[in-house]
């Protein structure tokens, strides 16, 4: 944002106040580049089905036409027993006519369908894209819940409950950080029972007792998934 002039204005020379933006207004970046295409393509999108309209109003009228020509041309050789060469032409040129504008609705609709397309390919990429900054800023926040569990559990017990309220208070904003990412789809890892590569990063191997050959014994780093998909791997320590 621009920084406003402080400098005192005159009353004879009135600088008049500046209309807010968009952004202003909303509180979110306006993307010109992407706003015009979408007005433009909802401008295409209007303008063929016009198109497709017009053009199945054509192919109707000249199948209409067809018909007449056709009915006209079955009295004409009723009543003389044979068909004028004018009205063979007629007939003749109706059915070219016909041709034409069922060609060009086929036409209309392959557009129409090819814009259908385009409209889904660029709502794909619009999605695509907003997931991968929603991941891209999830994974620089990962750490900060990273740092509040490892607080909480250096708290040593003789200070709980002389500053319970604090310790809740922080607790708080913890849950609230956490219900926020979670509802954009974070989910944490579970890092207990079989090691499983897909999920699981192995920084040791130990010897346990406790658990089986292959097995997680501890976990030192906390894994996610965003919508089913690792961001983070948990790093654990295995049983040989």
């Amino acid at each position: 944002m621009t920084e406003q002039d402080n400098t005192p204005k005159t009353q004879e020379n009135p600088i008049p106040e500046q209309p807010e933006t968009p952004e202003a207004v909303t509180g979110e970046i306006v993307h010109d580049d992407e706003d015009v295409a979408i007005e433009a393509e909802a401008a295409a999108g209007e303008a063929l089905k016009e198109t497709l309209e017009d053009m199945e109003e054509a192919a109707e009228s000249a199948a209409e036409a067809v018909i007449d020509a056709e009915t006209a041309a079955e009295e004409e050789m009723e009543a003389s027993g044979e068909l004028s060469p004018e009205m063979a032409a007629l007939i003749e040129e109706l059915k070219e006519a016909r041709q034409a504008a069922d060609e060009a609705r086929d036409h209309a609709l392959r557009a129409q369908a090819e814009l259908q397309n385009f409209r889904r390919r660029k709502e794909r990429e619009v999605a695509e894209r907003i997931a991968l900054a929603n991941e891209k800023l999830i994974l620089e926040l990962l750490p900060v819940l990273d740092d509040f569990e490892r607080a909480f559990e250096a708290i040593p017990e003789e200070d709980r409950e002389a500053h319970a309220a604090w310790i809740e208070g922080f607790e708080l904003i913890y849950r609230k950080l956490q219900k926020i990412l979670e509802n954009q789809g974070l989910e944490a890892i579970d890092a207990s029972g079989e090691f499983n590569p897909e999920v699981h990063e192995a920084v040791t191997m130990a010897p346990s007792d406790q658990v089986e050959s292959g097995h997680i014994v501890q976990e030192f780093r906390k894994g996610y998934k965003l919508k089913d998909k690792v961001i983070r791997a948990s790093l654990v320590s295995v049983a040989e």
